[in-house]
């Protein structure tokens, strides 16, 4: 079958042997697991992460978003059977998705949006599911709940951020403030749903005391977080809650004290790394998006397509995701 993937980590995206096109033997399902055939995927921050750190003995295949047909089965799968289209993100412990078949266990899998074509349900479920956890699981915002509460979301116009942005507009009472830093992405992120945006590249307590804001009691941290870090707390209310999906180098907790913050980290890989008993959750919130997308409540966060999936058209996906000037999700779709 026919795969992407790099043989060596470091090379900057420019460089024709960044990402290669190979061929790799097709997979074998185990137990519970699908074997799907891909038709089309979406690039993520963390496959450029792991391509940039993650040395490799042999060529490693990426990939954590996709939309495809189930074409086989393992012998304990209860939840689909071949021919269900389906769409998730998979596990970063095993191959990723960028190849013409691929398996994932079920139980974080999805039945894609039947009102979507592959490329659009693509984009969505590694930040539907991040954003999902971070607010519901993570923030401990209750659906149809948040009256009077605030959600300042750094980074909205990001492919997390334009679902957490819905997810908080749609599911909850909050008060949605979005961050972007350019027009274009300013009206992106105010067409979903936010009730006002500020420029994360200016002060931005001042520009909520502007807004009439006083403080925020929730903060979705997406981007850049120890840059923001000091400006965070200070817009949060006292016995506020900070998310975070990002990575900095270091964070102290100490100045959270004061306040007492609480501090809460998403990584939607977690469940499926550890294989934690409630795993299944995440089958369970692709189902639940998939419905709320299929009643127009929700919409696809697809920003640009990159044609068919192959190395060269990954790379320059790549390549736009590592500038930080995308907006919502880089698809790919087809095989040529």
């Amino acid at each position: 079958m026919k795969a992407i993937a790099y043989n060596r980590h470091g090379l900057p995206i420019e460089d024709p042997q960044a990402l290669v096109d190979i061929e790799l033997e097709k997979p074998v399902p185990g137990p519970r697991d699908l074997r799907v055939a891909v038709k089309a995927i979406s690039v993520n921050p963390v496959d450029t992460k792991v391509r940039a750190k993650a040395a490799v003995t042999s060529p490693r295949v990426l990939g954590w978003d996709v939309a495809g047909i189930v074409e086989a089965v393992g012998t304990d799968v209860s939840l689909f059977k071949p021919g269900d289209e389906v769409f998730y993100a998979g596990s970063i412990m095993r191959p990723g998705c960028n190849s013409e078949f691929h398996l994932v266990d079920e139980r974080i899998a999805g039945h894609k949006p039947a009102s979507l074509d592959f490329a659009n349900a693509a984009a969505l479920p590694l930040t539907s599911i991040t954003a999902w956890e971070l607010l519901f699981d993570r923030l401990g915002v209750a659906e149809n709940g948040g009256e009077g509460d605030s959600l300042l979301i750094i980074g909205a116009g990001g492919g997390v951020g334009s679902i957490l942005t819905q997810l908080a507009r749609r599911l909850t009472r909050m008060t949605v403030i979005g961050t972007a830093s350019r027009p274009e992405t300013r009206d992106w992120v105010m067409n979903l749903g936010a009730h006002q945006v500020i420029d994360h590249s200016r002060p931005m307590v001042a520009q909520l005391t502007q807004l009439g804001i006083a403080n925020v009691t929730h903060v979705a941290s997406l981007t850049h977080t120890d840059s923001y870090y000091p400006q965070l707390i200070e817009a949060l209310a006292p016995q506020g809650r900070l998310a975070l999906i990002d990575d900095p180098a270091a964070l102290d907790a100490l100045p959270l004290k004061a306040k007492s913050l609480s501090l809460h980290w998403e990584l939607m890989f977690t469940r499926s790394r550890f294989e934690t008993a409630d795993m299944i959750n995440q089958h369970r919130i692709l189902e639940r998006v998939a419905g709320l997308i299929d009643q127009d409540v929700l919409k696809t966060t697809l920003g640009q397509h990159f044609g068919a999936i192959n190395a060269a058209n990954l790379r320059k996906a790549h390549a736009l995701l590592e500038s930080g000037k995308s907006r919502g999700k880089l698809v790919l779709e087809g095989w040529l």
